[in-house]
């Protein structure tokens, strides 16, 4: 018996058997990989991720949807549901308790809160090997956005100075149930390495990036006037006449260590 989709969740279960199948031979599990998906639904892409590694962790605030997941996965593998809100789940102290290195995540977000489950898995990313998600494509186009582009934004940047963003392939409305009115995409996000990381300040880099799309018809003088001034934003080698979205995001990483350094 398939479930009723909760608006309240944002819930839309993916049933076409050939995404499923493309998405799942994106991810490639292997029985040594320590699997966490985010958001299982009714198991559309749990159980072919599960017969896949063998074992499977997956993180569902509804809790209609356990019982049958389990009863569906009996016979498949190994899965262990965490019953939260996948933003309080500590996803380091996950691959720790388990005596892994890393994770590679995997889900069909929800759209009204995808951005912050983005954010909170750029948080742990050091323990992470990889994401793949289903999102909104137009999300989708804004993290994969480059300088210029009308969607690049701070979603842009803070997720490229954190991982390699490659969209995959598009995902018809119709592939869903309900359908939802956008259209879908699957991106794959890889964790940068320690050495392709910049040595700014987190919390200096995200103000810097903000407050300069916060405002981002303003130029960067205006936008960032409560941070730094012009001089300030010359000695990052940037134009204090430019506007955010003609900004690389290594020119974010040197604003926000001019910042730093006041």
């Amino acid at each position: 018996m398939n479930a009723r989709p909760k608006k309240s969740f944002g819930q839309h279960f993916l049933h076409d058997r050939r995404y499923i199948e493309r998405i799942v031979s994106a991810v490639a599990p292997r029985a040594e990989d320590f699997v966490v998906e985010i958001g299982p639904g009714e198991g559309a892409l749990t159980l072919p991720l599960l017969a896949a590694a063998g074992k499977l962790t997956a993180i569902e605030l509804d809790t209609d949807l356990i019982p049958g997941l389990q009863a569906r996965a009996a016979s498949v593998g190994e899965l262990h549901i965490i019953h939260a809100d996948v933003l309080k789940v500590d996803f380091s102290a996950l691959a720790h308790s388990h005596g892994v290195p890393r994770l590679r995540i995997a889900g069909n977000l929800p759209y009204y809160i995808s951005s912050p489950i983005l954010f909170h898995c750029v948080e742990h990313a050091a323990a992470i090997q990889d994401m793949h998600f289903m999102l909104q494509k137009e999300v989708v186009d804004r993290m994969a956005a480059e300088p210029g582009s009308k969607v690049y934004g701070r979603l842009s940047v803070m997720l490229q100075l954190a991982c390699r963003v490659e969209p995959l392939f598009n995902v018809p409305p119709e592939a869903f149930r309900p359908p939802p009115k956008v259209e879908s995409a699957v991106v794959r996000l890889v964790p940068l390495g320690s050495h392709e990381l910049h040595d700014a300040r987190p919390e200096h880099v995200y103000a810097v990036v903000k407050a300069a799309f916060g405002q981002r018809r303003k130029t960067l003088a205006n936008a960032l006037k409560q941070l730094l001034d012009s001089d300030a934003i010359r000695r990052a080698d940037v134009d204090p006449k430019a506007r955010a979205e003609t900004l690389a995001p290594a020119d974010f990483v040197r604003l926000a260590k001019v910042y730093s350094s006041l």
